[in-house]
């Protein structure tokens, strides 16, 4: 169940946020919204693969 909600999480994620890294963004150069949004399309993907 919780798998499914992450891969449900990660389609939303892909229609709705931006793609920062086909972006080209740097990190270290990103505001602190576009690093929370990084952080969490990274966390619902990560817990989508496992």
């Amino acid at each position: 169940m919780k798998k499914k909600l992450f891969k449900i999480l990660a389609k939303l994620n892909k229609l709705l946020l931006p793609s920062y890294t086909k972006q080209g963004l740097d990190l270290s150069k990103a505001t602190k919204i576009q690093l929370a949004i990084f952080g969490w399309k990274l966390y619902v993907t990560k817990n989508a693969l496992d």
